[in-house]
């Protein structure tokens, strides 16, 4: 049976989608069946993936309104092994729809739950926000990636976020963990963002991920191509970078087992 990991951080620009995009692929590079579920109404995640979105019927927006089974918005990539439920701009309003319809916390959960046999890893794009849509996600993840950039006030706002996952473990999903924090953005010539790597790392010790995801221009201009860097540029940093969590990511789960 899957693992659903949300990767979730309210803050914008940390690399969440980066991060989901190229994490996915790095673990279909690995055989595992994967998918990514885009719960971002900015749908970059379905467009990293090679999604024209504006060419799409079904999209998580109609699973969680109730229209359709999530198996129906499944769709193919470039990747074997790699598989997307793409987003829609649409999904800015579900959270109003989804005020008067029952069990509205956990319409993604029972969505994806129908797809665990399906697939090794289910990673969840999660938007910059803590709406009901984040909530959903969070309520159907087993654990939940926190990506953290390297920059100044990267810790601004993590508080907010933690406790937003402790009343979710003690409302809706008593099984929720954090999978790990992931520092994304680090660039090796700032002392800056040594200092911050070792600030988060004294905050959360283990949880952090030994990985450090640098930056990478081959990481911005792989999406401006509707590509993981696993595509775009196997042999660069970025590439490397990802392939090494989605190896330190199987060992921390597979490993658990």
């Amino acid at each position: 049976m899957g693992k659903i990991i949300a990767i979730a951080n309210q803050k914008g620009g940390v690399g969440k989608t980066t991060s989901s995009i190229n994490l996915a692929a790095s673990l279909a590079d690995m055989n595992k069946r994967v998918l990514v579920v885009d719960a971002d109404p900015q749908a970059n995640a379905s467009s990293g993936l090679g999604i024209d979105i504006t060419k799409v019927k079904n999209t998580i927006y109609e699973c969680l309104v109730g229209e359709i089974d999530a198996q129906k918005a499944v769709m193919a990539t470039e990747i074997d092994n790699l598989k997307i439920i793409p987003s829609h701009i649409n999904l800015v309003g579900a959270e109003l729809e989804m005020v008067d319809i029952d069990n509205r916390e956990t319409r993604l959960k029972t969505a994806l739950n129908a797809l665990r046999e399906d697939f090794d890893y289910i990673l969840i794009d999660c938007a910059p926000s803590l709406g009901l849509i984040v909530v959903n996600s969070l309520t159907a993840s087993d654990s939940v990636i926190i990506p953290v950039q390297c920059e100044y006030f990267a810790l601004e706002g993590i508080g907010k976020l933690l406790n937003t996952i402790k009343i979710i473990k003690s409302k809706l999903n008593p099984s929720l963990s954090i999978e790990g924090f992931l520092l994304t953005m680090f660039d090796a010539r700032l002392r800056y963002a040594k200092d911050v790597a070792n600030e988060v790392k004294r905050n959360f010790n283990d949880l952090v991920f030994d990985t450090l995801i640098q930056r990478n221009v081959k990481l911005s201009e792989a999406t401006s191509f509707g590509q993981p860097v696993l595509l775009y540029d196997k042999e660069s940093k970025g590439s490397q970078n990802y392939l090494d969590l989605a190896e330190e990511l199987v060992k921390r789960v597979e490993g658990a087992k």
